[in-house]
């Protein structure tokens, strides 16, 4: 039989289907017959954007991109240590439907008609077995569940006001004052159970698209708030509280789910991209690099950056003649930095201050994972730990770092901080990083043998005010001894 060589588009796909078909009835196999439309859909929708965490970083810890108390979504869907938080999503959508003054099936209704939209957000559709009533069940109560917990969350911030659900306890909110507080919330009066929800809301395989639960919120939550919030705001309230004025200017059209939205506070002011395989090379830690006369600091309070704004700033002076640099009087004499000509001829690291706590780990690698599958030439964050790990080897440089308040250590121990950033970096794959110039700046000061000598001046011998004083009257004592030694046969006549 002839293989069809139409060449309009349209035309030869049906040609090719039938082709298919012909062979597949001749070969007498009725799962490829079944499975021709199958074959023929892309590898990848362009709505994909949910993620099975690669196996590779999933194996540097696994326990990061599991899900402890909640499943949100197909990928952990019907695990039964997930299964004791399935009642409450019940409980949560009986009491929306009543505020909401609607039925389950009208929302399941709109649930359907995004069914396949939805299903194509998710890399390994093909890995969740679920039926078209179950695939909806399960987004319906997922969804719901979100969204009323963003609702009483608001509620009790006093965003807005709502009165109390068919059945549920008066403590929560009375028809009355229409107020809301915490003790009547199973969730909201428990803060380590609130604290568990929000880090399994933030998980890459723990989602739902950003779409599906704007839409179901602005259909179904408007009748209860006489001033609508959007979903968005709701979000940003519950899970980044501290960082609303980072979320506040996105565009929701933007936002793909929760994951996507806690990337945008660290996005940097100034994005850039480095060619294709523009990597950073022998860049050195922060020990070595401050030895050299690299200083690093935190910028100054008032200014407004973002965690990846990294700044290398190279005295003017310096630019001159290495020797033109106060960094080894503004070390013995702190006070001197007010005078902003002294402190311009230093060679300045400016580093925003990155706060270590128990939730860093999970945050950045989830953050990363979703770079390495849907941003691999935007990684931004990918780019900012690997730089991070080139200036963090040891503990040591850690306590430089806390010292400096670029660092703040909210674990305790430094050692542990230098070890969760090394493993972080572990299995990423960069394809450029935007670092690129800024470490070629570095390297390139570090290489000259002045800057160094200079470097060593202020780290070693003018550290503080005790070793500068030292270091002075030394060579006060030294110059008098080489004069004396001299006097006899030089100055004899003196």
């Amino acid at each position: 039989m002839a293989i069809p060589t139409t060449v309009a588009t349209g035309s030869f796909r049906k040609e090719f289907l039938s082709w298919l078909d012909t062979l597949a009835k001749e070969m007498r196999c009725e799962e490829l017959a079944i499975d021709i439309e199958l074959a023929m859909e892309p590898t990848q929708w362009p709505e994909c954007c949910i993620y099975v965490v690669p196996k590779k970083l999933r194996e540097v810890h696994k326990e990061a991109y599991t899900p402890k108390l909640i499943s949100i979504g197909p990928l952990h869907h019907g695990k039964y240590e997930l299964r004791s938080m399935e009642m409450l999503k019940l409980k949560y959508l009986r009491e929306f439907c009543y505020r909401a003054k609607t039925c389950h099936k009208d929302i399941a209704r709109v649930i359907e008609e995004n069914e396949q939209k939805i299903r194509r957000c998710y890399k390994e559709s093909s890995d969740f077995d679920l039926s078209s009533e179950d695939f909806v069940k399960m987004v319906l109560l997922d969804s719901i569940f979100i969204i009323e917990l963003f609702l009483r969350s608001a509620a009790i911030d006093g965003l807005f006001r709502r009165i109390a659900a068919c059945g549920e306890d008066e403590s929560y909110a009375s028809e009355e004052d229409g107020c809301c507080n915490v003790r009547g919330d199973c969730i909201a009066s428990k803060p380590l159970l609130r604290k568990h929800i929000r880090q399994d809301l933030l998980l890459l395989e723990n989602q739902l698209p950003f779409f599906i639960l704007d839409e179901l919120h602005t259909q179904f939550s408007r009748c209860e708030q006489n001033n609508f919030i959007s979903f968005l705001k709701l979000a940003r309230n519950y899970l980044f509280p501290k960082k609303k004025k980072d979320i506040a200017r996105i565009d929701k059209k933007e936002v793909k789910h929760f994951t996507d939205l806690m990337r945008y506070p660290y996005y940097p002011s100034k994005a850039c991209t480095g060619a294709d395989d523009d990597l950073i090379e022998n860049l050195h830690n922060a020990k070595k690099l401050n030895e050299a006369g690299v200083v690093f600091k935190k910028p100054d309070e008032g200014k407004l950056v973002k965690l990846l704004d990294i700044e290398f700033k190279k005295g003017y002076l310096t630019n001159i003649c290495p020797c033109f640099t106060c960094s080894w009087l503004l070390h013995c004499l702190p006070g001197l930095k007010r005078f902003q000509c002294l402190e311009n001829t230093q060679t300045i690291l400016e580093v925003p201050c990155f706060e270590v706590h128990d939730e860093t780990e999970s945050i950045f690698r989830n953050l990363m994972a979703l770079e390495q599958c849907h941003y691999p030439k935007q990684a931004y964050i990918c780019n900012y730990i690997v730089l991070l790990d080139h200036l963090i080897n040891t503990r040591d440089d850690v306590e430089f770092l806390v010292e400096k308040g670029i660092i703040v250590n909210a674990i305790g121990s430094n050692k542990a901080v230098a070890t969760m950033v090394n493993k972080l970096a572990l299995e990423i794959t960069e394809k450029n990083t935007c670092y690129k110039h800024l470490a070629d700046q570095i390297n390139k000061f570090y290489e000259n043998d002045w800057n160094r000598n200079m470097g060593s001046l202020g780290t070693v011998y003018f550290r503080d005010i005790w070793r500068g004083t030292a270091t002075v009257v030394g060579i006060i004592v030294l110059v008098v001894t080489i004069l004396n030694f001299l006097r006899p046969f030089v100055f004899k006549n003196i």
